[in-house]
């Protein structure tokens, strides 16, 4: 059931506005690949790089880890891999939400190993008291609570993601 509102579009774009302002100080002499965490990252990857003063090549990744529940599984499977060539690039992955922190410790275990230049986490939500592995998140959108979210690419098995504003959910029978 969605419930309230829990980040306006508007606060989203404001922060969204802050973060590209702090990554464009930080592109300064870098190649930058971006790469978003697919199937969530999709609003907030473009709303992102559309607000970078800088040019920046783009790609995808896609882990599973969710299924069609409300909780990770804790099993990480690669979907769909990325095609840079990151190689002494400076990476910024971004991610709609770091929950546990499992799903991305995997991801960024998996472009490290491609010997990057650097690795920086980019995520719009966290929930600091959900971490089960600890992960440093270097640009930051909002902490929220321990709360389940649908909206601005966040779904409830596959529902929701184009809602303009983030809600809280709450799944039937639960309420």
């Amino acid at each position: 059931m969605l419930g309230r509102v829990v980040l306006s579009r508007e606060q989203i774009a404001n922060v969204i506005r802050r973060m590209a302002e702090e990554i464009d100080s930080d592109l300064e002499g870098r190649s930058p690949v971006f790469i978003g965490v697919l199937k969530g990252c999709v609003y907030f990857f473009t709303a992102l790089t559309q607000e970078l003063a800088h040019s920046v090549e783009v790609d995808f990744i896609q882990v599973s880890s969710y299924g069609s529940g409300t909780t990770s599984s804790g099993t990480v499977i690669l979907v769909k891999d990325i095609t840079a060539d990151v190689r002494d690039r400076d990476v910024y992955l971004v991610e709609d939400i770091v929950d546990t922190g499992t799903t991305l410790s995997d991801v960024v275990h998996l472009i490290r190993a491609r010997h990057p230049r650097s690795v920086q986490v980019v995520t719009l939500l966290s929930k600091p008291s959900r971490r089960k592995v600890e992960i440093d998140v270097d640009f930051l959108g909002f902490e929220i609570d321990d709360i389940f979210v649908v909206g601005f690419g966040l779904d409830y098995a596959e529902q929701y993601r184009n809602l303009p504003d983030i809600h809280e959910f709450v799944p039937e029978g639960h309420a």
